[in-house]
């Protein structure tokens, strides 16, 4: 899969089961898989969910929240654009029906040693950035470098065992590894984005950029103004039009994409026809923000496609560098005071479903007591870790969602005495500090200060002072970047197999690392371990016990208070696309395209009035 600016919606993790044994020590494949055969041959022409005869042409027109400053995604410096996603290409790609799997883009074919110490790509020949010089193995070995140089801490947790890239010809390049083998790594490296040495030489690849970037992807940027649009046009004659990957897909000339500062303005720039498509993710905007003449004449489309995505957890987030929250005991405490059932009634229209696991919607989460399986990695920390992993299901504070929660707040506020907390004239007072409880909650969304809102008021109630703050992008950005926060509300995205990508999430070594994903501060050795076990877990069985165990660990330690998900991609358009069968995974509307009749009508529409 792709790596894209903010976050990394899937990981591919796991021992490919390779065809075509060359040698005794190789496999030799078109590509990667964490599951026993991988979907589609060697010789599959396109993926099952796209229409290879697609027409190419006319304008996608999309939009993002915020603004940008840069066309650089891989840094941890300025607020890049995603438009980049398309510009830049990788080793392997990824199809929307098979997460758990890549396919040769840049590289033709993959080797991966038997013992996983090394894997090998073969770069296709053909393959060229936009200026037609062919892609390399030293542009393949300059970007690795790179990023683990000055990328985004992310890429120094994520290649942490890749020890180095060896040249083995114009047009091949290995991979080494160390430590114990990781059956993540081959499909790690297959994740690679490849960039033009030869054009970054005359740049500074640490710094901002507010320069269209040379890639070797379908679209190329022509024209921008920072922090309000980036217009990108496809390339006529792409040199990866034709491959497996990506036949059917990329059929828009053009692509914009306009910045607004906030979801109301882009809602109504939508119902103008600013724009022709948007995912929903507020729940009261779906089933109220939608009603207006062009819906109901149905030139706007609303679709709800059911996927089977891990939707990990989105939380309110405790920062535990922060000295009121490094008592358990306290975060426990606060958890009590948010009313799921009540927000899903009266806020959300009962459309969402209790998050209960970081590993929500899959197979990985920890919905029972822990297997046999699992205590071998839970047990040599017994005395290390909460005692309810290994007596209780775990399972957040609910209500009737009638708005009374007196038994919850009773029960908050037996455990903050518990705890040695003090009420004193109606505030909290900290047994370690002799101080009032108090603390902030930060936000980026004006939409979710009616969900905190009534969190707060219950908070008072136990005596706890919690403040909110909305800022705008940039200063959230900058402000999460260097953990100035108390508490905020933030999304762990997961996928079928994690792997590496934990470290970062989760581990000692991340939690001081600016820019890093533990915004939570996690400096636990028992958690490390737990970390490592799903990296190095040998095969599917042992990595789906390893991600329980990890799992149950990090839910009894009270790190978050979990919020909600939903199992389906909310969309709405301007009814003017082609759409074929969307894929198992959501919607991929980059294999949509114009569909003439259709866009004529809507055109026609616009002249009558």
């Amino acid at each position: 899969m792709k790596l894209i600016a903010t976050t990394i919606a899937s990981i591919l993790i796991a021992v490919p089961a390779l065809a075509g044994d060359k040698t005794p020590n190789v496999n030799i494949s078109h590509g990667l898989t964490l599951l026993e055969n991988l979907k589609y041959p060697p010789d599959f022409r396109h993926f099952d969910y796209v229409n290879p005869n697609a027409p190419k042409g006319g304008v996608l027109r999309r939009y993002s929240i915020g603004t940008f400053d840069s066309f650089n995604p891989y840094i941890i410096k300025g607020n890049p654009t995603g438009a980049v996603g398309m510009v830049f290409q990788t080793l392997m790609d990824t199809p929307m029906d098979e997460v758990s799997a890549g396919y040769g883009q840049i590289a033709e074919s993959v080797e991966v040693a038997n013992d996983l110490s090394y894997t090998t790509f073969n770069l296709r020949k053909s393959a060229r950035f936009h200026d037609g010089t062919a892609i390399t193995a030293d542009d393949v070995i300059w970007t690795f470098r790179a990023l683990k140089k000055d990328g985004r801490p992310f890429y120094r947790f994520y290649y942490k065992n890749i020890a180095r890239a060896v040249k083995l010809g114009e047009h091949k390049v290995k991979f080494e590894f160390t430590g114990p083998p990781n059956r993540e790594l081959p499909h790690i490296t297959g994740q690679l984005p490849v960039l033009s040495k030869k054009w970054w030489s005359e740049r500074d690849f640490s710094k901002t950029l507010l320069e269209p970037p040379m890639g070797s992807g379908p679209y190329r940027i022509v024209k921008f103004e920072a922090g309000r649009y980036v217009k990108l046009e496809r390339l006529k004659d792409w040199w990866g039009e034709n491959l497996p990957v990506n036949l059917g897909r990329n059929n828009f000339d053009h692509i914009r994409i306009d910045y607004y500062r906030d979801q109301t303005v882009a809602l109504e720039a939508f119902k103008s026809g600013r724009y022709d498509l948007r995912s929903e993710n507020t729940s009261l905007t779906w089933a109220t923000g939608y009603d207006f003449p062009a819906r109901r004449d149905g030139y706007v489309k609303l679709d709800e496609v059911q996927h089977a995505r891990p939707t990990g957890m989105q939380a309110f987030v405790f920062n535990t560098r922060k000295p009121i929250f490094k008592d358990l005991e306290l975060r426990r405490a606060i958890a009590y005071a948010f009313d799921f059932e009540w927000s899903n009634k009266n806020l959300f229209f009962g459309q969402y479903a209790r998050t209960k696991s970081f590993f929500s919607n899959s197979e990985l989460a920890a919905t029972n007591l822990p297997s046999k399986e699992e205590l071998v990695f839970l047990k040599p920390w017994r005395d290390k870790i909460p005692a309810q992993v290994f007596t209780q299901i775990y399972d957040p504070p609910a209500s009737d969602g009638s708005g009374n929660i007196r038994r919850n707040l009773r029960m908050a506020l037996r455990i903050l005495k518990g705890a040695g907390y003090k009420i004193k004239e109606n505030k909290a007072i900290s047994p370690r500090t002799g101080a009032a409880v108090k603390f902030e909650i930060l936000l980026v969304s004006p939409a979710f200060e009616r969900i905190a809102t009534p969190f707060v008021k219950n908070l008072s109630r136990l005596g706890i002072e919690a403040n909110i703050r909305t800022v705008d992008q940039s200063q959230y950005i900058n402000r999460v970047r260097s953990f100035d926060f108390d508490m905020i509300v933030s999304t762990f995205g997961q996928s079928e197999s994690p792997g590496n990508e934990q470290r970062d999430y989760w581990s000692s070594a991340a939690a001081e690392r600016a820019g890093g994903r533990n915004v939570i501060g996690i400096k636990d050795p028992a958690i490390d371990a737990l970390i490592e076990n799903v990296v190095n877990a040998k095969n599917r069985k042992s990595l789906i016990h390893a991600t329980r165990a990890l799992d149950r660990v990090l839910l009894w330690s009270h790190f978050v208070v979990p919020q909600w998900h939903v199992r389906k991609d909310r969309i709405a358009y301007w009814n003017r696309f082609g759409i074929p069968k969307h894929p198992k995974y959501g919607p991929d509307t980059m294999s949509w395209w114009i569909d003439p009749a259709m866009d004529a009508a809507l055109k026609n529409r616009g002249k009558k009035r």
